[in-house]
């Protein structure tokens, strides 16, 4: 191919090498010059142009691109049209990409202007994704080139159309672990599996115990399952932990336990008689890509999953730095001294069930509930402490006047919990490293126990959030480690934090609470006058 400047009254024939605009036309890149063109250019007043023009024996881009596309695709890939020196391969039905990496790369190295891209083996794609492209980067190539290139070519990319329809999925149970964070569990897993066309055949929720869990697998399986998914309560710490016993027991083998992939580590690949078994890692709970997706997609499609697979996923298995991991980085706090945390007073409520009066105004033994929660803060080791208002701010403000607190307004207190607590924890100062959330309804709460919350949170070990419990039912306040301030920020909605618990449920210190008071807000006027009762007995 000669390729060059050449004069105007030469290029008739020849190919445009750069896209050039006029007064009246535009002439792309690749355009084989007309004698319009031509007149156009004059007319320019431009007396020379790049160009590019085939020899004999040279093979165009279109051609040559459409050529190897097709002796690249392999079973349910489409090639389009080519265009501009380039041949796009779609999948012709959603599944799984397989990759021939070692054939990809051989084509690529038979000359410069030979290339050809696709997506990460295995990934999940949907009907009519791109899934490779080949590109012939100058207009045409030496016929020698062409031929070197195809004799390297073969059924390259090819796609596996996902065959599993039925997956059943189990999840276990442990006191603490909100029945919401389940039912968001089965929300996120059938998002998953419509994308793949499979369903849920068979739901079940059982006891965290070998037993219950023996009996639901063989329950799934005479069910017709295809896949069976178990969500523990706790996350698999071992191979003689619950789930992987309950899969022995119930005669089934464990393939592979771990996987170099974070989020996902903690995972297992099982198998009883001719069902995979999947026991999830605790980062399935969540709609994130992570290591599960990557298994998962394998699995529907019919693919076995080997040893060999899992170990290979390591380079590139770093998906993000994970909020629950112990940073080296991190400088445990020195002994006798203590943390610094914030605490943050959600104060902006409209309060609806209240029948119109401002629950945090009312007064219990001549004390507004708001001021009586705010002194409290005040009491524990919070510095500072950060009020958030919204309703009848101006009102809340008042009923604080003299005490030492930061107020942060809401200005979208009307739209849910959420955005009262992401203004809250964005006025935490950076030298904080938690921050205590209170609900200013719940003024019958110990200053000495906000501390206690405080010093639980160690994010050096990985103890991120702290929440108070009595009799195995969890209450507020929460302390929650700035690592998720992140996660609290993403919140939307009249919903706190309480499923982010369930989801990083490993990361949770539980504390015991003296008394109910963890469990006690002031909802309803007869909420009220209770708490009011108990106040005048007590004094």
């Amino acid at each position: 191919m000669k390729f060059g400047p050449t004069p105007i009254g030469e290029a008739r024939g020849a190919i445009a090498a750069h896209s050039i605009r006029t007064a009246g036309r535009l002439v792309r890149k690749g355009t084989v010059l007309s004698a319009e063109d031509i007149a156009a250019l004059r007319a320019a007043e431009i007396s020379e142009i790049v160009t590019a023009r085939l020899e004999p024996g040279d093979v165009g881009e279109d051609e040559a691109a459409s050529a190897l596309a097709h002796a690249v695709a392999g079973d349910e890939v489409e090639v389009e049209r080519p265009f501009t020196g380039r041949a796009n391969l779609r999948a012709k039905k959603a599944g799984v990409v397989l990759i021939d990496r070692e054939g990809v790369d051989r084509l690529n190295r038979v000359h410069e202007a030979v290339t050809f891209a696709t997506l990460s083996p295995f990934q999940p794609v949907t009907e009519n994704e791109m899934i490779g492209t080949v590109k012939i980067i100058p207009f045409a190539v030496a016929g020698e080139v062409q031929r070197n290139a195809m004799a390297a070519a073969k059924p390259l990319i090819s796609v596996v159309p996902y065959r599993t329809k039925s997956v059943a999925v189990i999840s276990t149970r442990l006191p603490g672990l909100a029945e919401k964070v389940i039912e968001k569990t089965i929300r996120v897993t059938e998002n998953r599996l419509t994308r793949a066309n499979a369903s849920i055949l068979s739901e079940a929720r059982i006891p965290h115990a070998v037993g219950p869990l023996v009996q639901s697998i063989n329950a799934a399986a005479g069910k017709g399952a295809e896949l069976i998914i178990v969500f523990g309560a706790t996350a698999i710490a071992d191979r003689r932990d619950v789930i992987p016993a309950a899969i022995v027991e119930a005669g089934g083998e464990i393939e592979h336990f771990g996987m170099p992939v974070d989020p996902g580590n903690l995972m297992l690949i099982g198998r009883v008689g001719n069902i995979p078994l999947i026991g999830a890692p605790g980062c399935a709970r969540s709609p994130k890509e992570n290591g599960f997706d990557w298994v998962l997609a394998r699995i529907l499609a019919g693919l076995k999953v080997t040893r060999d697979d899992i170990t290979a996923l390591g380079v590139g298995g770093l998906l993000l730095e994970i909020a629950t991991r112990p940073q080296p980085r991190e400088v445990p706090a020195a002994p006798g001294l203590s943390r610094q945390f914030a605490a943050v007073v959600l104060a902006a409520g409209r309060g609806t069930r209240m029948r119109g009066e401002n629950k945090l105004l009312a007064e219990i033994g001549g004390k507004p509930i708001l001021r009586r929660a705010v002194e409290t803060a005040l009491g524990s080791a919070a510095k500072p402490v950060i009020v958030v208002t919204g309703h009848e701010a101006g009102r809340a403000m008042e009923a604080l006047k003299g005490l030492e607190v930061v107020f942060v307004h809401n200005p979208d207190y009307a739209e849910g919990l959420s955005t009262s607590l992401k203004a809250g924890i964005s006025a935490v100062p950076s030298r904080c490293d938690a921050a205590a959330i209170l609900l200013a309804d719940m003024p019958e709460i110990s200053s000495q126990l906000i501390d206690k919350l405080a010093f639980a949170i160690k994010p050096e070990n990985g103890t991120l959030i702290a929440v108070p419990v009595r009799d195995g039912k969890r209450g507020n306040p929460v302390v929650w480690s700035r690592r998720l301030f992140g996660e609290l920020a993403k919140l939307e909605g009249d919903t706190g934090a309480r499923h982010l618990i369930g989801l990083y449920q490993e990361a949770v210190a539980e504390v015991t609470a003296e008394d109910e008071t963890i469990f006690l807000d002031i909802d309803t006027s007869e909420a009220l006058a209770g708490v009011r009762l108990k106040t005048v007995h007590k004094a």
